[in-house]
């Protein structure tokens, strides 16, 4: 077996990307071994072309073998462990090509039956087969983007001081009161005492109701009463049966909370240097917008420019703004905009593509729009939150100060008719040691969506669920 001829020295053997980001062509004696899978094959009479991929980059290396050597099994989607030399290409197309010595064929791939071929494949037809589209380009491209943003992401919070947190996925309160939780429950094969074998009526597992979170912030706040900077990217969910591009059952949040801060607009800034930082540090996208739409690329590439400020503006601005649009356009929008509604998406993406032409906060909504936790300003009307809006996407960040003056929270909790025995351990936060505290939560994948170019946010997550739809 090629593996005990050629068998490494170190832990791991070296990736593609690893051998193509310090290229250093080998002599004859030295052997290259690589692992992947075939992507294509090209047989001429005096040679074989094949590319290999492993998924460590987009490029892929292209394999030069000799007819004879080549096995009849080296298929696309076969995958094979070869051997050879790394040499300076005489081709165009790459830079550097792998002369095979010996190749062994790992799994087979029946290229007749494989579902991923090399032409643009329907949508709905990688939704069906979701087990199978991480093997086109575009999906390994968007995952290597998660694990790129995400780096990133870890970069600035340790720069910054913050810990990263992991927070409970089953909780025992929605978050945000909107009743879109997934109450979670056993399945027990043997009726708990006293109830008939078919009785639809279980006992609690936890001794009351359970749900999947729906958020982890005010977990976040708890353990930011202690360590000042948290901050998590975990699964969140939500019952919603929406079918828009914007939403899924599950999805990633990420979500930071710090003690000791005083407005709004400290947090807004720190939303601002994050995604900054991430927009000025990605690669992957070259694969992602290669046939993207351009006005949506240079609006991404204007956000991302360093020393301009995005945009902020208040909720009350934001309303006079679209109602003299609704007034003065032919067309108008379908919602009609008042203060005291919630911004509709058309709204949203008018706001920050229109008026502004790149992302912008708007700040300060009424009271009655959002949760219960947000920290009340002196108007009595609105509260010490903002949403930021990105061209394209609409909302992508939502944040706020958050309520420390427990009166003013039992209060809060009270008018917005939630059980404040649920929210006990929430309140008691706030007799010991309280501090003025925000933070805020991104959808991952909306992000993804807003950097990719990518329209649906159910191509922007490896496994997506959403209403009526959960394949695997």
């Amino acid at each position: 077996m090629l593996l005990r001829r050629f068998a490494s020295t170190s832990t791991l053997p070296p990736t593609i990307r690893q051998l193509l980001s310090s290229p250093q062509p080998t002599s004859p004696e030295t052997k290259v071994q690589l692992s992947g899978w075939i992507k294509s094959v090209r047989r001429q009479k005096n040679v074989t072309f094949a590319v290999i991929n492993d998924g460590s980059c987009a490029s892929g290396l292209q394999a030069v073998l000799k007819p004879d050597a080549t096995p009849h099994n080296l298929t696309n989607g076969a995958s094979v462990r070869i051997c050879g030399n790394l040499v300076q290409s005489l081709g165009r197309g790459q830079l550097y090509e792998l002369h095979v010595e010996a190749v062994d064929v790992l799994g087979e791939c029946n290229p007749e039956a494989y579902p991923i071929q090399k032409q643009a494949l329907p949508v709905e037809f990688l939704r069906d087969n979701a087990h199978l589209r991480a093997r086109t380009d575009i999906s390994a491209a968007m995952l290597r983007l998660r694990d790129s943003v995400l780096r990133s992401l870890h970069s600035y919070y340790e720069a910054q001081d913050f810990h990263y947190v992991h927070t409970p996925i089953l909780t025992s309160n929605d978050c945000e009161g909107g009743g879109e939780t997934f109450r979670v429950s056993p399945v027990s094969s043997s009726p708990s005492s006293g109830q008939s074998p078919d009785s639809s009526v279980q006992s609690e597992f936890f001794s009351k109701p359970a749900y999947l979170t729906v958020s982890s912030q005010l977990h976040l706040e708890a353990l930011a009463a202690s360590l000042s900077r948290v901050y998590t990217l975990s699964p969140c969910f939500r019952a919603e049966r929406s079918q828009t591009n914007r939403h899924l059952a599950e999805f990633w949040m990420l979500e930071a909370e710090w003690a000791f801060i005083d407005h709004v607009g400290d947090v807004c800034h720190v939303v601002e240097e994050t995604l900054k930082n991430i927009l000025r540090c990605q690669s992957e996208n070259a694969l992602l917008w290669k046939d993207g739409d351009g006005t949506k690329l240079r609006s991404l590439e204007h956000a991302s420019r360093p020393g301009v400020p995005w945009t902020r503006m208040s909720y009350t601005d934001a309303v006079k703004e679209l109602q003299k649009y609704h007034a003065s356009s032919r067309v108008g929008f379908e919602f009609e905009p008042a203060w005291g509604r919630a911004l509709q998406s058309e709204h949203e993406r008018w706001l920050s593509e229109q008026l502004v032409g790149g992302p912008v906060f708007v700040t300060d909504y009424p009271s009655s729009l959002k949760p219960f936790y947000m920290r009340a300003n002196d108007d009595g009307q609105t509260v010490a939150c903002f949403d930021l809006l990105v061209p394209f996407i609409g909302e992508l960040v939502g944040g706020s100060l958050r309520e420390e003056r427990s009166s003013h929270l039992v209060e809060a909790i009270q008018r917005h008719g939630l059980k404040e025995e649920e929210y006990g351990w929430y309140v008691d936060l706030r007799k010991y040691g309280s501090t003025p505290h925000g933070g805020y939560g991104l959808g991952f994948e909306r992000l993804i969506s807003w950097m990719s170019g990518i329209e649906n946010v159910r191509e922007c997550i490896a496994m997506p669920r959403w209403a009526k739809r959960m394949l695997l």
